[in-house]
């Protein structure tokens, strides 16, 4: 069974990752699971300089989901390549690097640190951060933000695949992805988090102390197959499914609208194991759908025929 996929210079022996900030830094992960059976582990968004996120409660649960406000706390680039990168699978499991920038120099200085890295096959660039140099406006808004932050990126990446991760906050998500194809992403991948709240009657406060967090879990999974299946048809660069996946099922339902691999995302969250247990289940649901090559179901929705 033939379960490899290509995006860009990344070979993954198999379309299941982890997403970011989901999976800590891989290793928290390991006495759950073999790492080198994964198909990729993208690790926790780094920033130039740590960073210690947002204060007071910050993760929630929804009814079929959560709602998270880190703040994108992380221990640092340094400091994640010193103390965390040492102990990854990385000749076995393409690692990549999830990257935090406040602004362009920003991105520019921390795709040059991780580039130079052997153990690092690729980098996810999180466009849905605020460019505090333009008013906090998220650069996955703005297309030419967006263009900007993956030309800096892409010129500084060596042979490092480029990764740009997607906000679903926008009008219209295929304007975003085409842009950043035609800047030279290798890839995109999407979606992010729904930016959303809850509340509690009894005090009258927000859940979380930041009062708005961002979505994720199976409450979002219909609205990130749509968008993967509009950007799929809509660029030629490879797309990366997430959101509310955490089943085998739900994986191949991605990739029949198009999408080349997934990521594994708040489903860590409540059952560690599995992504372990996704990649098990594989090979036996491919059987199961009479395909040899995970590629050849890729993309193949039937079409309802409507009455004329």
């Amino acid at each position: 069974m033939d379960l490899s996929v290509k995006i860009g210079n990344l070979f993954l022996k198999n379309p299941i990752l982890t997403a970011s900030g989901t999976f800590g830094y891989g290793i928290e992960y390991s006495p759950f699971g073999d790492l080198k059976t994964l198909g990729g582990i993208i690790v926790k968004g780094l920033s130039l300089k740590p960073r210690t996120g947002n204060p007071g409660v910050r993760i929630c649960e929804t009814p079929c989901g959560m709602l998270n406000a880190i703040g994108l706390e992380n221990i640092g680039v340094e400091r994640f390549i010193r103390e965390k990168l040492p102990y990854l699978p990385w000749r076995d499991t393409a690692i990549i690097a999830n990257l935090y920038g406040e602004d362009i120099s920003e991105f520019e200085e921390l795709t040059k640190i991780v580039a130079s890295r052997e153990e690092i096959a690729g980098l996810e660039v999180n466009i849905s951060c605020p460019n505090v140099k333009k008013g906090g406006i998220l650069f996955g808004q703005d297309a030419k933000a967006a263009a900007k932050v993956c030309e800096a990126v892409k010129k500084n990446a060596k042979d490092k695949t480029v990764i740009i991760k997607l906000s679903p906050s926008v009008q219209d998500i295929t304007h975003i992805a085409k842009t950043v194809e035609k800047a030279g992403a290798d890839a995109v991948s999407l979606i992010n988090t729904i930016p959303a709240m809850a509340v509690d009657i009894y005090s009258r406060t927000p859940k979380l102390t930041n009062v708005i967090g961002g979505l994720s879990g199976p409450a979002i999974k219909p609205i990130a197959l749509k968008m993967v299946f509009d950007v799929a048809q809509s660029i030629d660069i490879p797309v990366i499914g997430m959101g509310g996946i955490s089943n085998v099922e739900d994986v191949f339902e991605f990739i029949l609208v198009g999408a080349h691999a997934v990521q594994i995302g708040s489903a860590n969250f409540t059952n560690p194991k599995v992504s372990f247990e996704i990649v098990n289940k594989l090979e036996d649901i491919a059987k199961r759908l009479n395909i040899n090559k995970i590629s050849d179901f890729r993309g193949t929705l039937k079409r309802p025929i409507k009455d004329q």
